[in-house]
């Protein structure tokens, strides 16, 4: 299968800003054996004054950007072609939780897909009674570790309403499963603290997510949107699955990674700082089409 994706992000000031540093992660990752960027672009306006691509520590393609000039707005483009192989089956083969927990205390190695990174807390994530409670409640000790994680996100995805309108960028975790409702930001930081507080270690997956018209309706360009989910480590013979409380499955070929992280904080799609006064107006569209 073959996606081609365009992504805009539009900041518009009140006011010029100037002296902007910001950090772009758009670019979907290259994996070997999952999905192959074939052809990428990033292109930022107005042209900035200093830029520099690299990868970061978890190994995600981040763009770094600088203006010093004032500007009055700022606008990133990007557009990729993804090549993605096809699913392969996947044996359970991971071990209780608690055998789970002991292969977690050996653990010295803190390479970027070490599990040591991903057992919480961490900026946007602290464990809260509630979520461990629900955690409790929806995992069985005699289950393996991947069967937990899928019982676990089922269960969320049934517990909370899906609500762009409910919570901001900003929300805490709590504060989402309080109410009930949120977007996927939301569900995948409850699911990682859910699963965090059974001793799995979890992190936070951003990507692009291939949506379906509604049957019999006209398929829409740029009204998809950036997507979250769930990285849980199964153990050394399982290694890590994600899933996607979202839309409660495993992750298969309409997920395209952009990055992992910790939380949100670790894989935004934009983070930085300007001087400037006034609101801002911010817009984004992106466009996931399939090509084969």
């Amino acid at each position: 299968m073959i996606y081609d994706i365009r992504l805009s992000i539009s900041h518009r000031y009140a006011h010029p800003a100037g002296n902007g540093r910001h950090l772009v992660r758009v670019l979907p990752r290259m994996f070997h054996d999952r999905h192959r960027v074939t052809a990428q672009l990033v292109e930022v306006l107005p042209e900035p004054t200093q830029r520099q691509d690299r990868i970061d520590f978890f190994g995600n393609q981040v763009t770094s950007i600088t203006h010093v000039q004032p500007h009055d707005a700022m606008t990133i483009r990007m557009a990729c072609r993804v090549e993605m192989a096809p699913v392969k089956p996947c044996w359970d083969v991971s071990p209780a939780v608690e055998t789970l927990r002991h292969q977690v205390a050996g653990i010295r190695d803190l390479a970027p897909t070490s599990p040591v990174h991903f057992l919480g807390p961490s900026y946007r994530l602290s464990p809260t009674p509630e979520i461990t409670q629900f955690a409790r409640d929806n995992s069985s000790p005699q289950d393996t570790v991947a069967q937990n994680v899928i019982r676990l996100g089922s269960a969320l995805h049934s517990t909370m309403t899906f609500d762009p309108d409910a919570t901001t960028v900003d929300t805490d975790p709590a504060e989402a499963f309080q109410q009930r409702r949120g977007v996927c930001q939301d569900l995948s930081h409850i699911m990682i603290l859910a699963l965090q507080s059974l001793g799995i270690p979890a992190g936070y997956v951003s990507g692009y997510l291939r949506t379906l018209p509604p049957e019999g309706g006209v398929r829409l360009a740029g009204v998809d949107a950036m997507h979250a989910w769930v990285q849980a480590w199964c153990g050394h013979s399982h290694g890590w699955i994600e899933y996607d409380p979202t839309n409660a499955t495993l992750v298969g070929t309409d997920h395209i990674v952009v990055g992992y992280g910790r939380d949100y904080s670790d894989v935004s799609p934009v983070i930085g700082h300007l001087r400037s006064s006034g609101d801002q107006v911010n817009t984004q569209s992106v466009d996931v089409a399939c090509v084969d």
